[in-house]
């Protein structure tokens, strides 16, 4: 062994068991809402950053989640503290940490931990690890037992290998949904090397609709935006959208049959993927990134007649989000976002059920102080 090892597993044994307090804003059941609530933070071992948590993004996400909306695919373990968009700055690190020292600047995104030897994580898609990634929230807390607690939070304890650096060059505030929304629309367009001269479409303009709008506009395509609501037309022009259809529009619809290449679908709600379906040329692939609580009816014969594609993605990996940071301070994209106090967290909670946000709440945690 090692003095470097040998140091650092005596280390880890002083450090055992010992925790220290954080303010938090939690949800006690799926309908309680959020109030203050005292959780325990570990404290930072040899290879772990604590961070004191400056913006917190709100994720539609975190509203299925207190709900226990997904009960049957992530059922949701009470009291759980949301939020996976943090932007913070360090407070310490641990003696093994190489990438941060105090003061740093620095993001956490959905994840927190994978088992980082299966061969997806290997390949850096820890988000598809095949032992499950550790969430940020509501996953297994391998280090205190009991679920981890998210952003929503004064503090927070992570990994370096799980944190990323923020460019000094973005807005802080609006960075923080880059953590969620930034790198899920972001990866998929990677993925399937969206590029100029390719027609993309993105379905719904919300905190993920609007970041696939601005990414599929810097990759060079011809975007065009889908939206049920005609009033969001100009938005979608100004944040990089080439085309507004109103997906309601039956006539509308028809003049794109057979013509994209690629379908961002955003909607996380239930709606008709058929009907965008219908849109992509052969070999075109269409992609979700929206979780409905419900199952969507599938027209089997609209993949088989042009061998489209339907496929699915989360996140993406550490190494991608870190791309997806330096990507955005080159080309100076950050989130549209509304400013809340984490005392208005209900109500904005409330107006994002609503959709009725342009287009990411970010909570100012210097409220929870």
């Amino acid at each position: 062994m090692s003095e470097m090892t040998s140091t650092i597993t005596a280390e880890e044994k002083n450090l055992k068991g010992k925790t220290y307090p954080a303010k938090s804003y939690a949800a006690l059941s799926a309908s309680s809402g959020l109030a203050p609530a005292p959780i325990q933070r570990r404290a930072p071992r040899p290879t772990d950053v604590e961070i004191d948590i400056l913006y917190c993004g709100v994720c539609h996400s975190d509203l299925h989640q207190i709900r226990n909306e997904w009960e049957n695919m992530m059922p949701t373990v009470y009291p759980c503290v949301p939020g996976h968009e943090i932007v913070g700055r360090v407070v310490k690190a641990g003696s093994a940490v190489k990438k941060f020292k105090e003061g740093d600047l620095a993001a956490v995104g959905c994840m927190v931990d994978s088992d980082r030897a299966c061969p997806n994580c290997r390949a850096g898609d820890e988000q598809f690890c095949d032992s499950m990634p550790t969430f940020t929230y509501n996953a297994e807390d391998k280090h205190l037992g009991g679920v981890t607690y998210g952003g929503y939070s004064d503090s927070i304890v992570v990994d370096e290998a799980f944190v990323l650096r923020v460019p000094e060059k973005l807005n802080l505030a609006a960075t923080a949904p880059l953590l969620c929304a930034g790198i899920t629309t972001y990866s998929p367009l990677r993925h399937w090397n969206v590029r100029k001269g390719q027609k993309v479409g993105i379905v719904g303009l919300g905190g993920l609709g609007h970041m696939g709008v601005k990414f599929a506009h810097a990759f060079g395509a011809h975007v065009v935006l889908f939206t049920t609501s005609a009033n969001k037309t100009a938005d979608a022009l100004r944040l990089g959208a080439d085309e507004v259809v109103i997906s309601k529009n039956d006539a509308e619809m028809q003049k794109h049959l057979n013509s994209f290449d690629f379908i961002l679908d955003t909607v996380s709600a239930e709606h008709n993927v058929n009907a965008y379906l219908d849109l992509i040329k052969l070999n075109g692939t269409m992609t979700l990134v929206g979780a409905s609580p419900t199952p969507l009816p599938l027209a089997v014969g609209s993949l088989l007649f042009r061998r489209r594609q339907l496929a699915g993605s989360i996140i993406g990996g550490i190494r991608e989000t870190q791309e997806m940071l330096n990507f955005c301070a080159e080309h100076s994209i950050t989130a549209d976002i509304e400013m809340i106090k984490i005392q208005q967290i209900n109500q904005a909670f409330e107006r994002l059920a609503r959709s009725d946000v342009k287009y990411r709440f970010v909570i100012d945690m210097a409220s929870l102080k």
